[in-house]
């Protein structure tokens, strides 16, 4: 049974394994950090120190996701409009070893639970890069939405260019699929 909790800095040793390539990494934080690979310190200063690069101090909420095994996921939420009711998700990710079993679908589950539950939010959204197909179907099976966009995020990474798709689920969408 995986369940979700509030991140702790000893995580942060864990979840830094689970990128075993710079690709993986740059998939996992986009442009986040300027150098790879980070050390726990660089994600603990980054998480508790600059509050996720967050100006707001109450806007940053990192967690982690666990079964009796141990660790198996990490994700952050942040609110991203002044009435708090838009969240956004960030820095999914599932233990390298454990993808492909259905614990990201669950992570986001939990994790949307949370935050129309707990966090009060109206709409969940995230991006997700065009060139990480696992991922994307991932946030669709989870009940994401594609959104259409005019002018669409895009990332330079490794002299490449890589777009962002957006996905999104309102609360409705979400109550529809709990049944």
């Amino acid at each position: 049974m995986l369940r979700l909790r509030p991140y702790k800095p000893a995580d942060a040793a864990t979840i830094l394994t689970w990128c075993k390539d710079e690709i993986t990494f740059r998939r996992w934080t986009s442009d986040r950090y300027d150098h790879f690979p980070i050390t726990a310190e660089d994600m603990n200063h980054k998480y508790l120190t600059l509050n996720g690069d967050c100006s707001e101090s109450d806007n940053f909420y990192p967690f982690t996701a666990f079964d009796e095994d141990g660790l198996v996921g990490h994700l952050i939420m942040r609110y991203v409009d002044a009435a708090k009711k838009t969240l956004r998700l960030g820095f999914v990710i599932v233990d390298d070893i454990k993808r492909g079993r259905g614990y990201g679908k669950e992570l986001l589950r939990l994790s949307l639970n949370y935050a129309f539950e707990c966090f009060g939010a109206e709409v969940v959204n995230l991006g997700v890069f065009e060139n990480n197909p696992a991922a994307w179907g991932c946030y669709r099976a989870a009940g994401f939405r594609d959104v259409p966009r005019q002018k669409k995020d895009i990332c330079h990474v490794f002299g490449e260019t890589w777009t962002v798709a957006e996905l999104e689920i309102n609360r409705a969408e979400w109550e529809a699929r709990k049944g």
